[in-house]
């Protein structure tokens, strides 16, 4: 798995790309998100568009990024989520968890939104 790094507005994008299963992706999330928060960075965007698969390990890392931005008072939003990766979600009840868009930019305004309230 690959992940890149942008940023949009004061929004830190993380595009991953592969798989996220047991040893192939799930560490890589984890010292990624771990070194993003480090830097400060608190408003936090996975963009899934090119993750075709998730595996339960995937998933826990993915739970486990967000209590992580989470506990550092961030937030952390999906993007481009795969039907697969969305059916996922779904049965396990982690779509009411997670905030999810479908374009960037309105996952990028939503944290300008949110902050308002």
């Amino acid at each position: 798995m690959q992940i890149t790094e942008r940023v949009v507005g004061d929004v830190m994008m993380l595009d991953l790309k592969g798989k996220i299963t047991l040893g192939e992706g799930d560490e890589l999330l984890k010292d990624k998100v771990n070194s993003v928060v480090n830097q400060g960075h608190r408003k936090i965007v996975l963009n899934l568009a090119e993750v075709p698969y998730l595996d339960s390990a995937g998933l826990g890392e993915v739970v486990r990024a967000y209590t992580t931005v989470s506990r550092q008072g961030g937030s952390l939003k999906l993007l481009n989520l795969t039907k697969r990766i969305t059916d996922l979600l779904s049965i396990t009840k982690l779509l009411t968890v997670f905030e999810t868009f479908d374009i960037e930019g309105d996952a990028v305004r939503s944290f300008s939104a949110s902050a308002k309230v």
